[in-house]
């Protein structure tokens, strides 16, 4: 077994382990903070394996970070849509659960806290290419369409943004590991396919927890790409 670190708490990393075979699949781990002396993006290059062409699709990650202008669909869409490709998703579930095993503490709460949740299914030209559960503390979401499994025009961070919640750092943690049944099912692969896991905290001005999200994709068809500009 090969020890590695997932955040817990405000981005402080507690030890956890998976198997070698998953090791061999971990890509990096990164701590993005986002401010005038140190920009940070973010790539992701998605390779579906019927791809006819030697076109890698490429996406940064910080307009899924930031509030969408009045009157603009979501990130996802609106990314795709420009490239010629389509991009969509599904709301599996949303409402209130308690709080996963990591989540509670990454939000600050204690565990087994009820949270706000939503999962959903990415799709890249109606391919699955991402499984995405997000969490919020109760004290920002309860009450409102995140808690819904309608879609919100603009997506959750300019939902959240009108609520006066917004990010101005972000931690994120990179893993490997094979998938659950469950996941294997809904993004349509194997469960001796490693996946690709991705967990982010969103945190405000006050270094305050905002949001959680948990990400799992196909390993065989990402690749998690870091550019950080200095000065």
């Amino acid at each position: 077994m090969v020890e590695h670190r997932l955040f817990s708490g405000l981005c402080t990393p507690r030890p956890y382990r998976y198997s070698r075979i998953a090791a061999k699949y971990a890509c990096s781990e990164a701590c993005h903070l986002f401010h005038k002396a140190a920009q940070w993006v973010g790539e992701m290059i998605v390779r579906p394996e019927d791809a006819v062409s030697s076109v890698e699709w490429v996406t940064t990650s910080v307009p899924y970070l930031t509030a969408r202008p009045p009157g603009k669909g979501d990130a996802w869409s609106a990314e795709t849509a420009a490239r010629g490709r389509r991009g969509s998703q599904r709301i599996v579930q949303a409402g209130e659960v308690p709080a996963p095993a990591g989540i509670a503490e990454a939000l600050g709460l204690e565990q087994g806290a009820v949270v706000v949740g939503r999962r959903r299914i990415m799709y890249l030209d109606n391919q699955p290419c991402e499984l995405t559960d997000t969490y919020y503390p109760l004290s920002i979401a309860r009450g409102t369409r995140l808690a819904g499994t309608a879609k919100i025009p603009g997506g959750a961070i300019t939902l959240l943004a009108e609520l006066g919640y917004v990010a101005v750092r972000a931690c994120e943690d990179i893993s490997a590991r094979l998938p659950s049944e469950e996941e294997a099912e809904a993004l349509e692969s194997d469960v001796t396919q490693p996946v690709l896991q991705l967990v982010r905290l969103s945190l405000d001005a006050g270094d305050r927890p905002i949001q959680a999200d948990r990400m799992v994709m196909p390993a065989q068809l990402q690749q998690l790409r870091y550019d950080i500009r200095i000065g």
